[in-house]
């Protein structure tokens, strides 16, 4: 069987584009033919799904040069109730031509699909959720999506709420008319005078079935509508296991109630109570679980909450008041004491201090003056800022960090494949094993056997029901990514947060990250034969070119010495090495002693001035003028106070910890001393970076972190890659996850998250199936004959209600966790907010 899909292909200028992609497309094992219009940037590809996918003609599409034009979209969905209604609607998404790759979470009720906006649309995937028997949450004009997801929400607690009292109101007499008899026999003899002529078995049975009625076609229609479309769709779900096993206990006891006849004297018992209270109960555990999900979306509401709604512009002159959304790309911006800032922006005029803890969890505010960054969502606290808006929209870091989390809260860990995998076959299974106890009591039930037969299949029924199951991984993932996100860690998906806690090893960037990254020039010594200040003119008119930190760190060094600058005549950075300038004529190379080393020239008269530099942990740069070597110079970059607890943390954790760096190895060695690295790697080059990564982790697992361009090589090959978030967007983009704050304290906080969520999730997942392993052979009556141990119906519905319970609240958990680095500044507090330099 052949599939036809199209793709869009964007990058195509020219005929010869064209056929380099059909070329490319046919070569992929499995096409029988391919198209390519340039007109309208498609491709038309006819393949054998069997040998290829869509996956594999999008990467031939990279592969040749060209970007395949893909979406993703995150749709609302309501009607899930169980592990199978997440498989039921992604098997659904899956089966539609040109969805790549459908996710659907129970604890979120999301489904995140990508897919090919040229082969279907969001409206296509709609309809294939709804064919499956669920619904899509849309939204009304001018409403946003958060909000008709709440209403949604709520609008189910509320319809569940009504359900259970209407449900509660005739099961509890129903229960207590069929329960309290056999444990007091006063309480028979009473009812029984209160029925009077009605007062016999006929007459007790025709009123618990008025009290069961509307219980089983009222509230118990919702189970009717999920099951049948379960089955509809040939995949049984709790709903078809509440309403097969229901049913069959409430059309028993209506065949018992009007044709006793027909069974063996003393043997027509009737189970109204069974079918009338198990739904009350299963709608009562159904009740708790929405509740629950509520809250374990809290950490969503509250980033959601940070966003401003209006801001306040400056538009011809004058002051206005807009909404958030309505604000323009570098308009003005005032924003007073105690006042959200609502958009990105740079400060333009004026001075406070700004509370970025909601963003980064560092509690300290932040000076803010002309030129200063600000984030939207944080708070001003002492004075007026005007800035200009520079992200608006859900371009601002606070959409995106909500987008990230998101996706995290989203995305399913390999270890919710193992529980995939179980589910898909459980109900079928479950049913199997109901009918296999059908016919088991049937045939050594005895006098009974019909009764006993019904009680035990009704009990498996309920008990297997597998909610637990679908929630185990999806609530922990929700819950634990939302509390990274309190402490200014966010995981960009969730595999990221079960392999953080698989690491051995943390590599560690040197330069902003362990360090302050605001190098400083310490040192300057000439050869002899040069004049000091000439050749420090000289390299620091050349460095000014460079955007490197050190070649600030020299610049700002010599103006502090009263030097004048002079513009440089020609540039040229040496990656990883250094740079080459030409200044008044004169050839200016600057670098680290490799530079020297290639250059030709012997470094050996500094050796001891460098010996002593590094033991000192500055780093010793050289400098030639016109071929010859003139200078020795050091830099030195701050540690920041917060990374020797964060060493430390980490240590405590038994992890080791080792230190990437381009400094020579007496510097890089005297710095790891100096903070207790187990391991250094020393005068790493850029592109080497990712090298250092493979070599540890001949040792074990890898988690790298950096901040900078050329630690994105690193970031990509470590097992998990950890970016500062006040790193650059590069940086940000590779890596698995970032931490808000520019802190090392956050990767011990963010790897102690990653153990307890994980641990959490393995003991969801060990509670919701050794819960059902245990229990289903109890519920079938296999240890009645030998321990007397049986389970009722009843109490088979309040444990499967209990255990969805317990898993989500066990979820919940993980809303007090405690860090186990507080992100507090290591640096000593003054007043109005201002602290020493460590």
């Amino acid at each position: 069987m052949s599939t036809t899909i199209e793709l869009g292909v964007q990058g195509m200028t020219c005929a010869a584009c064209v056929g380099r992609v059909e070329r490319g497309l046919k070569k992929v094992e499995g096409v029988e033919d391919a198209t390519v219009n340039l007109a309208t940037e498609r491709a038309l590809v006819t393949f054998d799904p069997t040998k290829t996918s869509p996956a594999a003609l999008i990467e031939k599409v990279k592969d040749v040069g060209y970007e395949a034009v893909v979406s993703e979209i995150e749709l609302p969905i309501s009607g899930m109730t169980c592990a199978n209604c997440v498989s039921r609607v992604e098997r659904a998404l899956k089966k539609q031509n040109g969805v790549l790759e459908a996710n659907v979470n129970l604890a979120s009720e999301r489904a995140t699909v990508k897919y090919l906006p040229t082969s279907i649309s969001p409206a296509g995937l709609k309809n294939a959720i709804r064919d499956a028997g669920y619904e899509v949450i849309e939204t009304q004009s001018g409403i946003q999506q958060e909000d008709a997801e709440k209403a949604a929400r709520e609008l189910e607690v509320k319809k569940l709420r009504s359900s259970l009292t209407l449900a509660a109101v005739f099961s509890i007499p129903l229960f207590l008319i069929a329960m309290v008899p056999m444990l007091y026999r006063p309480w028979e003899m009473a009812l029984m005078n209160t029925l009077g002529h009605w007062g016999d078995i006929m007459g007790m049975n025709l009123l618990m079935l008025a009290l069961a009625t509307p219980v089983q076609f009222g509230p118990g229609m919702r189970f009717y509508r999920g099951g049948w479309k379960a089955l509809k769709h040939r995949s049984p779900d709790m709903n078809t296991l509440v309403m097969i096993g229901t049913t069959a206990a409430y059309l028993y006891s209506v065949v018992a109630t009007f044709f006793p006849q027909i069974f063996p004297k003393g043997t027509a018992h009737v189970y109204y109570e069974a079918s009338g209270v198990v739904i009350t109960l299963v709608l009562l555990g159904k009740y708790f679980e929405a509740i629950a999900k509520g809250k374990s979306s809290e950490a969503m509401k509250k980033l959601l909450s940070l966003q401003a709604k209006t801001a306040r512009v400056l538009r011809n002159g004058q002051e206005m008041e807009v909404a958030v959304d309505d604000v323009r790309l570098m308009e003005q911006i005032l924003v007073r004491p105690g006042e959200k800032i609502p958009v990105d922006g740079e400060v333009l005029e004026g001075s406070s201090f700004v509370d970025e803890s909601m963003i980064t969890g560092e509690p300290i505010p932040v000076e803010k003056t002309t030129g200063s960054k600000v984030t939207g969502g944080t708070i001003n606290q002492h004075g007026v800022l005007t800035f200009k808006a520079t992200r608006i929209g859900a371009d601002t870091a606070l959409a995106q960090i909500i987008k990230l989390v998101e996706r995290a809260q989203g995305s399913k860990p390999p270890i919710q494949g193992l529980a995939d995998k179980v589910v898909a076959v459980f109900v079928p299974i479950v049913l199997g094993i109901a009918a296999l106890t059908f016919l088991m009591w049937m045939l050594l039930g005895g006098q009974d056997a019909l009764s006993l037969a019904l009680v035990h299949t009704v009990a498996v029924l309920i008990i297997a029901c597998p909610c637990a199951m679908g929630l185990a991984t999806p609530t922990s993932i929700m819950v634990g990514t939302g509390k990274a996100a309190e402490l200014g860690v966010l995981f960009k998906n969730g595999e990221a947060l079960e392999m953080l806690q698989k690491a051995d090893i943390v590599a560690v960037d040197k330069t902003g990250t362990l360090t302050e990254g605001k190098p400083t020039l310490t040192d300057f010594v000439v050869q002899a034969g040069f004049e000091e200040r000439d050749v420090l003119v000289l390299v620091a008119s050349a460095e000014k070119m460079s955007e490197h930190p050190v070649a600030d760190a020299i610049v700002k060094g010599a103006e502090q010495r009263g030097v004048d600058l002079i513009k440089a005549d020609t540039f040229n950075a040496v990656p990883g090495f250094g740079l080459e300038a030409t200044v008044q004529g004169r050839k200016v190379q600057v670098g680290a002693d490799r530079y020297m080393v290639k250059l030709g020239l012997d470094v050996s008269s500094f050796s001891q001035k460098a010996q002593s530099l590094g033991s000192e942990g500055k780093t010793p740069l050289y400098a030639a003028i016109d071929g010859k070597l003139a200078a020795i110079i050091a830099v030195s970059d701050p540690i920041k106070a917060s990374t020797p607890e964060a060493v430390r943390a980490l240590h405590s954790m038994g992890l080791k910890v080792a230190m990437v760096t381009g400094d020579n190895q007496s510097t890089a060695q005297a710095i790891g001393r100096q903070l207790g690295i187990d391991q250094v790697l020393a005068e790493v080059l850029p592109s080497g970076k990712a090298d250092a990564v493979k070599k540890l982790q001949e040792q074990g697992k890898v988690v790298f972190v950096g901040d900078g361009i050329n630690d994105a090589p690193a970031l990509a090959q470590a097992d998990v890659g950890l970016a500062i978030g006040t790193g650059t967007d590069v940086a940000i983009e590779t890596a698995d996850v970032i931490l808000m704050a520019g802190d090392m304290r956050g990767v011990p906080n963010a790897i102690s998250l990653s153990k307890s969520t994980l641990k959490n999730i393995k003991f969801n997942l060990f509670w919701a199936f050794a819960y059902n392993i245990i229990l289903i052979p109890v519920a079938a009556g296999v240890l009645q004959s030998t321990l007397g141990w049986t389970l009722s119906p009843v109490l088979a519905a309040a444990a499967m209600g209990l255990s969805s319970v317990f898993v989500l609240t066990n979820a919940l958990r993980l809303r007090t966790f405690q860090p186990p680095v507080k992100l507090q500044d290591a640096a000593q507090t003054l007043p109005q907010g201002q602290t020493v330099q460590a």
